[in-house]
Formats: C-alpha cells, structure tokens, sequence
C-alpha cells in the first residue's frame, strides 16, 4: 500500500513539472516570437528613430572602407499610401592625403522609376532631397535621413533612388535604395 501511494505522489510530481516546463517554454516562444517580429519592424524604415539612434544604426554599418551607408542595411523600404518612412543615409570622410576638415554634399536622384508610370517620384520626398555644405573631419562621419511621403493614388511600384555624395566639389561615394509602394 505504501508503495502504491509513494508511486502516486510520484506520478503527480511528475504530472506538475512537465506543465510547469511546457508553460515556461510557451512563454519563452511567444517572447522570442514578439523579440523577432519587433526586429523586423524596427528595421523598415528610419523615421522613428531619433538622430542619435540613426547615428549609431549607421555607425555599425560602415567597415572600415565604406563611404556611404544606407539605412536600413537592406536598402528597401516598404512605404504604405498616406504614410510617411525615411531612408537614412551615412556618410563617412575617408579621404586620403588630407587633413582636418573637408566640406561634403549630397543628392538623392532617381535611378529608375520606369514600373511608376509617369509619376514624379521626386515628389515623394519630402525632406532631406539634398543637402550642402556638410562639414566632416577625416575619419568621421554623419548622419541624415530622407523623409518620404506617399500620396494616395500613387501607384503600386518599386522605384530605385540613388545618392550621389561629393566631397569638396568632386564625386566621392555613391549607392542605391528602393522605395515599395503598397496600398493605404
């Protein structure tokens, strides 16, 4: 008789842990779940982030011989109609045989717009098209976003974007982003 009672509490022992780890796991699933898809979500686009935050998801894209990054690394943003994302872009002063401070400028120019129709997709952007006159030391770098708003009716298409960087009046850097257009 005491053995058959020793084996219930056994069982029941038993019976109480595993629920116990099953439901530790689920709640580590759904955390990991949640920690995945708020990655992703934080990497579409650059309009949310402060300067500071920019800053430093910039500085860890650049390698030691990149002068100009694009944020985000994929180099695509999915922008619904009405809404407003950005694209950052860093740019770092890797000059050779200079010192101090030389004088950068950018420009954001379409690069292909051909599945758009005939839609200005410069009209997009609604901030940070170009910039002039940026200071940077050699070996530093900085950082700046451009502002796109879609309108509604724009059409549902991939336009390609590129950033022209001078640096003291001659090409320095270029790169390439695209914008998807998907439906309000």
């Amino acid at each position: 008789m005491r053995l058959k009672l020793f084996n219930s509490k056994a069982q029941m022992q038993m019976s109480v842990g595993t629920i116990v780890t099953i439901v530790l796991l689920m709640t580590a699933l759904i955390f990991g779940l949640i920690l995945t898809r708020n990655i992703f979500k934080s990497a579409t686009g650059a309009v949310d982030l402060t300067d500071q935050q920019l800053r430093n998801q910039i500085n860890e894209l650049f390698s030691e011989e990149k002068r100009l990054v694009i944020y985000p690394a994929t180099e695509s943003v999915e922008i619904r109609q009405e809404k407003i994302d950005a694209v950052g872009i860093g740019i770092k002063n890797l000059l050779e045989g200079v010192e101090g401070t030389n004088t950068f400028s950018y420009e954001v120019v379409v690069a292909n717009a051909d599945r758009c129709g005939n839609v200005d997709v410069l009209d997009w952007i609604e901030v940070g098209a170009s910039e002039d006159n940026i200071p940077l030391a050699v070996g530093d770098f900085t950082s700046t976003k451009v502002r796109f708003k879609i309108p509604i009716g724009a059409p549902l298409c991939t336009a390609r974007f590129r950033v022209n960087v001078m640096a003291d009046g001659a090409d320095y850097a270029t790169t390439f982003f695209d914008i998807s257009v998907k439906p309000k």
